[in-house]
């Protein structure tokens, strides 16, 4: 997809975002859960430096808009891929939401809605990606892998700033199940004839990763326990005889 989309610098955070508080426990729903104890067993819990802190923040709220755009290229073109896989980023924005809980942060989703963030790149970003999946399915669908790719550049950048074993832990699997989202979408290009441009990967490492195996992730790693293969873990294999279908009401 050759939109442009994205001018403001990856790197940009709100201000604000850095303020801890005893508050952020139970936030939005996300507080200690039984579950809490496999993700974090056996890593010692050490401060955040300010760049991991802005890390798990910022990832917060890129897990919430791929949910939130998924959801919306769902209700506009009822490709079932777009509702597995907001699923799956539901999963992954609870992962970042139990770091944010265990390391006492203030979360930036302080509001569920569709397209509502603290940070204003987020806000814009959503807007546009929206606004370019809602030209055709195929758009749609180049939107999915775009998001996925900047999922996996931003992840990579995250797991380079941090030497904390449960960070590690947490955006290693998110990465994972964004490899297999961006797969998903490129089957789904590839099965109608459709190339895609890397924006945020080089065009080698997009085809590397669309070209090989879906992965598997560990149960009890990377910040979740439930669903069989952990956060991000589930292969999201298109089904390609349902994904034929036109925006609802046309």
């Amino acid at each position: 997809m050759k939109a442009k989309l994205f001018l403001i610098p990856v790197a940009a955070l709100a201000a604000g975002l850095l303020v801890t508080s005893a508050n952020a426990q139970g936030r939005n729903g996300v507080g200690r859960t039984p579950c809490d104890g496999c993700i974090f067993d056996g890593t010692e819990m050490t401060p955040l430096s300010d760049q991991e802190q802005q890390d798990v923040l910022f990832m917060r709220e890129e897990e919430k808009l791929a949910r939130d755009v998924y959801r919306a290229m769902f209700d506009l073109w009822e490709v079932p891929t777009f509702s597995k896989i907001s699923d799956s980023e539901q999963r992954h924005l609870d992962a970042m939401g139990r770091l944010i809980v265990r390391y006492d942060l203030v979360d930036p989703v302080v509001d569920d809605t569709a397209g509502v963030f603290t940070n204003p790149v987020f806000v814009q970003r959503y807007d546009e990606l929206v606004a370019a999946g809602s030209v055709s399915m195929i758009e749609a669908l180049k939107v999915g892998a775009l998001i996925e790719e900047l999922d996996i550049s931003d992840l990579r950048v995250a797991l380079a700033q941090t030497d904390h074993a449960d960070l590690e832990h947490v955006f290693g699997n998110l990465m994972r199940g964004s490899r297999n989202h961006l797969r998903a979408f490129a089957s789904l290009l590839a099965a109608e004839s459709e190339t895609y441009e890397a924006i945020y990967l080089t065009q080698d490492e997009f085809d590397e990763i669309a070209s090989s195996p879906f992965e598997r992730g560990s149960r009890r790693r990377g910040g979740q326990c439930s669903g069989k293969n952990g956060a991000g873990g589930d292969p999201m294999v298109p089904d390609r005889s349902k994904n034929r279908r036109g925006p609802r009401g046309r």
